[in-house]
């Protein structure tokens, strides 16, 4: 359920309320108890960026990495490193 701010617009009382997405909003503030509540229009707190499981899960073939070739990270090969080039 989302979390959705409202801000009283006689006393200034500032609310947060865990709700439906079909709930009506509220109207009544919980400091004055005034008919003047209304919802604010704020960002979500969280973001997706990058690469991650919302990317790559459920994906099949050519379409695993969206993100393209590029953005994907290499993994070093074997053999490559300084200890194994080193001849006894």
């Amino acid at each position: 359920m989302p979390i959705y701010e409202y801000q009283c617009q006689s006393c200034g009382h500032e609310h947060e309320a865990l709700q439906k997405l079909g709930a009506d909003p509220l109207t009544f503030c919980p400091a004055c108890t005034k008919p003047e509540l209304m919802k604010k229009i704020s960002a979500a707190g969280f973001r997706l960026k990058g690469t991650g499981w919302y990317e790559t899960d459920f994906k099949s073939g050519a379409k695993k990495n969206v993100a393209g070739e590029a953005s994907a990270p290499s993994a070093p090969k074997a053999g490559n490193s300084a200890a194994s080039s080193k001849s006894d």
